[in-house]
Formats: structure tokens, sequence, C-alpha cells
């Protein structure tokens, strides 16, 4: 079984996606980091990582394993070193994502990380146009609601979403039971919509989900932050679709530079 050290290091260099910034995170050197992380390769029978110009992206064996150890240690790593200093951060983090998951969930959770030394720059946006700077090494980091269409990004799953058509109790009492339960689109169709996006990005795919077609329905109102869809719906103004999310076990990001 792999020791504690090289399970430490190959998570540091699963994490930094380098094997110089895992040595200068750990305070070692870079051949004592390949050097451990080549006897784990040995101990395991493959390879864990694929080596390039820009770092290391991981393997399909790589990401199971830090998925298994992840939580084990840094638990560890919580409970003997909870009376000490935690270690200086060094560099900066270029991390993307929609506004209202990076305002309400990333970013408070990162924040502490600034009082240790790490310099962080969040970009807001669409995920495919975040995934394309991420691909084009403009950010180091995507929280996204999609999977990624390039090759050379590894994703992790973060959470699970379920979809939602969300209005006002005075619009729902204007859809007819019966029509809604045999076909469920008609019933829908007069109903105006409030929409992150022109494309209808969270509805047009609602509606291919649960209908097999896109909505045909009026857009009233188009805000590309959920907060403000949700307080336009709030104002009785139409229907949205919005996601709802169920937290995994699991450490990581949907995008990021391998």
């Amino acid at each position: 079984m792999p020791s504690l050290d090289l399970l430490a290091t190959f998570l540091e260099i699963y994490r930094a996606g380098s094997l110089s910034a895992a040595a200068q995170r750990l305070g070692v050197t870079q051949p004592a980091v390949s050097g451990q992380l080549a006897r784990l390769e040995e101990q395991i029978g493959e390879p864990l990582f694929i080596r390039s110009r820009k770092g290391v992206t991981p393997t399909p064996r790589a990401a199971a394993l830090a998925a298994r150890v992840s939580l084990h240690l840094d638990g560890l790593r919580d409970a003997l070193g909870s009376t000490e200093t935690e270690p200086a951060l060094r560099g900066t983090v270029r991390i993307g994502g929609a506004a209202e998951i990076m305002t309400l969930r990333v970013l408070p959770v990162l924040a502490p990380l600034t009082g240790r030394g790490l310099h962080l720059r969040a970009a807001f946006g669409l995920a495919r146009d975040l995934l394309t700077g991420l691909a084009a090494d403009r950010l180091d980091l995507v929280v996204s609601a999609i999977r990624p269409p390039h090759q050379e990004l590894f994703a992790v799953p973060l959470i699970d979403e379920e979809f939602l058509l969300v209005g006002p109790p005075s619009m729902a009492r204007t859809v007819d039971d019966d029509r809604l339960r045999t076909a469920p689109a008609d019933a829908l169709a007069a109903l105006p919509l409030v929409t992150y996006g022109e494309e209808l990005p969270i509805l047009r795919r609602y509606w291919r989900s649960e209908f097999g077609h896109r909505p045909a329905n009026p857009v009233a109102l188009v805000a590309p932050d959920l907060r403000a869809v949700l307080a336009a719906r709030d104002r009785r103004k139409g229907a949205q679709g919005f996601a709802r999310g169920r937290m995994r076990r699991r450490r990581g990001a949907p995008g990021a530079r391998g």
C-alpha cells in the first residue's frame, strides 16, 4: 500500500497541475516530487499524469485516486495541524463562473485564502465563454454548468442539478390541469417567460429535456443574472427555469486546466 507521503505528494500535484507548483507548495525540490511520483506510479502499476509543457494532466486513474484519498488526507492535516499556523500561500488563481454561484458559494469559501497570501482574480460570464478562456490559458479554473468541449480540459463533478419551472401562483392558476397532464407544452405555451439570456440558456434545456423541443413562448424579460430573474418572478413577470443543486461528497470543479 502506498505511504501517506507518496499520496500527499500525489494530491498536491493533482491540485497544483504541475510538478514545479507542487514542489513549491510542499517546500521541496522538483526532483524530489518527481521521484515520489515515480515511486507511487511504480507501486500502482500505471502512469497517473500525462506530462506536457504546460504541466500535467491527470489520467482517469489519478482522478479516481484523488477522489478516494483527498477527504482522508485533508482530514489528517486538519487533525494534526489544528494547533499549528497554516502555511503561507503564493501566486494568483484566476477563476471564472456564473455571477450567482461565484458570489453566493465559491468566493466566500476562497476569500479566507487571501489572508494566507493567495491572490484571486474572479471573472463572471457564460459557461462557454469562460471555458474558451480556460482553454486559452486566460483562466486557471472554471465552475461551469456544462462539461468542457475541449479535450485538453479536465472536469470533475461538483454538484448535480435538477431543473425546475418556477412561476407565481397567480400564473399557475391560469394553466388548465387536464391539458397540463395530456399536452404539457401546449398548456404552457401562452405563459410569458423571464430568462437568463436571449438564447434561453436554462429554459431551452428544460424544454428540450421535458418536451423535446425549444419553447415557443413569448419572452417578457431578459436578465443575465439569476438573482434578477428571481426578483422578476417575485414581481409576477413570468415563468422561469431554475437549477436546484445537490452537493456530492467530492472536491473539484467542472472545468480545470490539466
